[in-house]
């Protein structure tokens, strides 16, 4: 195993399980009882990602996880498109959904992770484009640090939009590796361009005072080679670790994550 200067923060996305959770009626399975079994086996963090259309997270888990979070000493953090507006529900048993900035203004994460998705997309596949007219984000940014909540953007390995993310009052990026995992598993020679370019993104980011996140379809394969990333503060894991937890059980996965993560 390689040796590391810290450990990165291992940040447990409950996305999947609440998929489960809303194929059938009822709350089944809990999750927040869920939670609290990966922060009891050594999880740092838990990260959320309530879409209006409530396919998975709704907004009433937040302020529970939030309460728990708060119990157990570590940190909530919320993503979404920080754009996304109030959304009646499509379920009867779902309540609406308030808007990306009411449920952060009633749960107050520690950190939000903002996210440029649109409401028809199946996941999140590429990081903010800043060339624009950015003044309504960075509104959005000033509103979102006023309820004492870090804000980190969902980006690229792209210096000059990484320099867009700090001039209008990022705290973090959120590094996307979406193609960086798909290059792990099918092209050696791209997956270590893509890595060179993260690794150059990343201590850029670190030499303006951005800090750095990371996540989308990081696993324990590619981990082993991008947990050596400059810097790299936490990353956000979901669906991988959900699929090796139906293999491995939850605890022995959660414990093979934090073993790669927190060795120093």
């Amino acid at each position: 195993m390689s040796q590391k200067k810290s450990t990165t923060v291992l940040s447990v996305n409950l996305n999947k399980i609440a998929l489960i959770r809303n194929s059938r009626p009822g709350n089944n399975p809990d999750i927040v009882d869920y939670a609290k079994k990966i922060l009891s086996a050594g999880a740092d963090g838990l990260t959320v990602h309530p879409r209006p259309d409530q396919r998975h997270i709704r907004p009433e888990d937040c302020y529970q996880l939030k309460t728990l979070a708060a119990s157990q000493g570590v940190e909530l953090n919320i993503e979404g498109n920080p754009f996304a507006g109030p959304c009646p529900s499509s379920r009867d048993d779902f309540s609406d959904y308030p808007g990306f900035l009411e449920i952060l203004a009633q749960a107050k994460p520690e950190q939000a992770t903002l996210v440029p998705d649109s409401d028809a997309q199946l996941t999140s596949d590429h990081g903010f484009d800043l060339s624009g007219d950015t003044s309504q984000l960075e509104s959005i940014i000033q509103r979102i640090h006023a309820l004492n909540c870090r804000v980190s953007l969902f980006m690229d390995p792209d210096i000059e939009q990484i320099n867009r993310a700090k001039a209008i009052g990022a705290d973090r990026i959120e590094l996307y590796t979406g193609p960086y995992a798909d290059a792990y598993e099918n092209n050696t020679a791209k997956r270590d361009q893509l890595f060179s370019l993260h690794c150059k993104a990343a201590e850029h980011a670190n030499s303006i005072g951005l800090g750095v996140n990371a996540g989308h379809d990081l696993n324990l394969d590619n981990l082993q080679q991008y947990r050596d990333l400059p810097g790299l503060l936490e990353v956000s894991i979901g669906h991988a670790l959900t699929l090796d937890s139906l293999e491995m059980g939850l605890i022995k996965t959660i414990d093979a994550y934090c073993e790669l993560l927190h060795c120093e």
